[in-house]
C-alpha cells in the first residue's frame, strides 16, 4: 500500500510541475491576449484602429470616429463591441470601418484579442 501511494504521490507531482511550466513558459512566450490585441488595434497592417479613433496608448490617433474611452461603459455586453468590430455595417451600413471578418482582415482569433483589448480601455 505504501508503494502505491508513494508512486501516487510522485505522479501526481510530476503531472502538476508538468503543467506549472507549460502555464509560465506558454504565458512567457505568447503574452496576454491583451498585449496582442494592443499590437493588432496599432498595426497599420491589421487593425489599424488608430486611423480614425484616438485611444490610451496610441499616437496620432484619427478625429473621424469616436474615442475609445470607457468602452466598458457604452458596451456592457462585449458581444455587441464584437459584432461591431466584426462588422459595423450590421448597425449602421453607411460605416466607414471596415468589415474586419467578412473581409478577412482579422481572423476570429485575432477579433476576440482586439475586442478584449479595445473593451479594457
Amino acid at each position: 500500500m505504501r508503494k502505491l501511494f508513494r508512486k501516487l504521490a510522485v505522479t501526481i507531482t510530476a503531472i502538476a510541475m508538468v503543467g506549472v511550466v507549460g502555464f509560465s513558459a506558454s504565458v512567457v512566450a505568447g503574452g496576454s491576449d491583451l498585449e496582442k490585441g494592443k499590437k493588432l488595434a496599432f498595426n497599420k497592417k491589421k487593425g489599424n484602429c488608430l486611423a480614425c479613433h484616438t485611444m490610451t496608448g496610441g499616437d496620432m490617433g484619427g478625429n473621424i470616429a469616436p474615442p475609445l474611452i470607457a468602452m466598458k461603459a457604452r458596451f456592457p455586453d462585449i458581444a455587441v463591441l464584437k459584432t461591431q468590430i466584426e462588422d459595423a455595417r450590421i448597425k449602421n451600413p453607411a460605416s466607414f470601418m471596415p468589415p474586419f471578418k467578412p473581409h478577412g482582415i482579422l481572423t476570429d482569433k485575432e477579433i476576440n484579442q482586439v475586442v478584449k483589448f479595445v473593451h479594457s480601455l
